[in-house]
C-alpha cells in the first residue's frame, strides 16, 4: 500500500508562510489506500502513531479506531486528544495507535436496511452497514495488527450515524473492540428498532471485561417518519439502561448527559470526558 504524509496547513497565513525558504512540513502521521474487496472500492486510512513508535523495538501499542476519520471530519481533533492525554504531565490514556477510516459514503456504510419508507427515499444509498462491519473486522483490523506494532486492545469511536454504527457492532459483533465510545447516536433509525434487539450475549459474560461510554447531548426530536418521533437523549439513555440490565457482569456502562451540548457540538467533549471515565486518573 501507498504511504502518503499527511500534512496540516492551518490556514492563508501558514499557507504563505510555508512559501519561505526555512518553512518545515507539520506532519501529524500518513494516509494508507487500502483496496476493499468487500466493499469493492479503494478506502482511505488516516494513521498517527504514538510519540516514541518505533517499527523495530518490542512495544506494541493499543489502537483507536475512528469513524468518520478523514483528514477534513474528526481524525485531527481526535489525534490531538489522544496526544494531549499522552502527555507525560497527564499520562491518562496510554500511548496509542489511532486508525480514522475516511468516508466515502457514510449513510450507506453506517446504516442497516430500514424499513421506513422516509428513511429509503431520503437516504437511497442506506443499508450497507453488514458489508462495512465485515470490512472493518475482515480487512481493516487485520492490514493493522499485520503491518503496525498494535495489541488486542482495540476501542471504536462513532458519533451521530457512526454511534448507531458502534451501537450495531456492539450488539451483533461485540468481540470486535474491547471498549466503546458512543456519541448522539442516531438511534431514530428505522423506528428505533435496534433498541428492540436482546443479543444472546446479554446473558454471558466475556472473559475479558468490556468498556462503553455513551455521551450525548442536549439534542431534541429527530424523526423517523412524522408520526414517531425520537429524542435522541431519551434513546442514549434507553440504550444504557438497556445495557446495565445485561446479565453479563464484564461490562462497564458509563452514561454522559451534556446539556450545554447539542449534536453538532458533542463529539469533542464526549471523546474528553469518555477518556477521563475508561482511563481513571491515577
Amino acid at each position: 500500500m501507498k504511504k502518503i504524509t499527511l500534512i496540516l496547513l492551518f490556514g492563508i497565513s501558514l499557507i504563505s508562510v510555508a512559501q519561505t525558504k526555512n518553512a518545515k512540513p507539520f506532519v501529524l502521521g500518513y494516509t494508507e489506500e487500502l483496496e476493499s474487496k468487500i466493499l469493492s472500492e479503494k478506502r482511505t486510512v488516516n494513521i498517527y502513531l504514538p510519540e516514541g513508535y518505533k517499527p523495530n523495538d518490542t512495544i506494541h501499542y493499543p489502537v483507536i479506531y475512528l469513524l468518520d476519520g478523514g483528514a477534513d471530519e474528526d481524525f485531527i481533533h481526535t489525534v490531538g486528544l489522544v496526544q494531549y492525554n499522552n502527555f507525560s504531565w497527564i499520562n491518562r490514556v496510554p500511548p496509542s495507535i489511532v486508525v480514522g477510516i475516511a468516508n466515502t459514503d457514510r449513510k450507506r456504510d453506517f446504516t442497516y436496511p430500514s424499513q421506513i419508507e422516509a428513511e429509503k427515499k431520503r437516504y437511497p444509498s442506506s443499508g450497507g452497514s453488514a458489508k462495512f462491519i465485515e470490512f472493518i473486522e475482515k480487512e481493516l483490523q487485520p492490514y493493522v495488527e499485520k503491518n503496525y506494532k498494535s495489541t488486542k486492545g482495540r476501542t471504536l469511536i462513532g458519533q451521530s450515524l457512526g454511534g448507531l454504527l458502534a451501537t450495531e457492532i456492539l450488539f451483533k459483533k461485540p468481540q470486535l473492540f474491547d471498549q466503546y465510545i458512543i456519541i448522539s447516536p442516531s438511534l431514530w433509525w428505522n423506528d428505533g428498532s435496534l433498541l428492540k434487539e436482546n443479543p444472546a450475549w446479554f446473558n454471558e459474560n466475556f472473559i475479558t471485561k468490556k468498556k462503553i461510554y455513551i455521551g450525548v447531548g442536549k439534542e431534541g426530536i429527530w424523526a423517523s417518519t412524522p408520526t414517531t418521533p425520537h429524542v435522541m437523549e431519551v434513546d442514549a439513555n434507553l440504550l444504557a439502561d438497556k445495557l446495565r440490565a445485561a446479565k453479563n457482569k464484564n461490562l462497564t456502562i458509563y452514561f454522559d448527559y451534556m446539556p450545554e451540548e447539542d449534536h453538532a457540538t458533542s463529539s469533542h467533549p464526549a471523546v474528553f470526558n469518555a477518556f477521563r471515565l475508561l482511563y481513571p486518573k491515577k
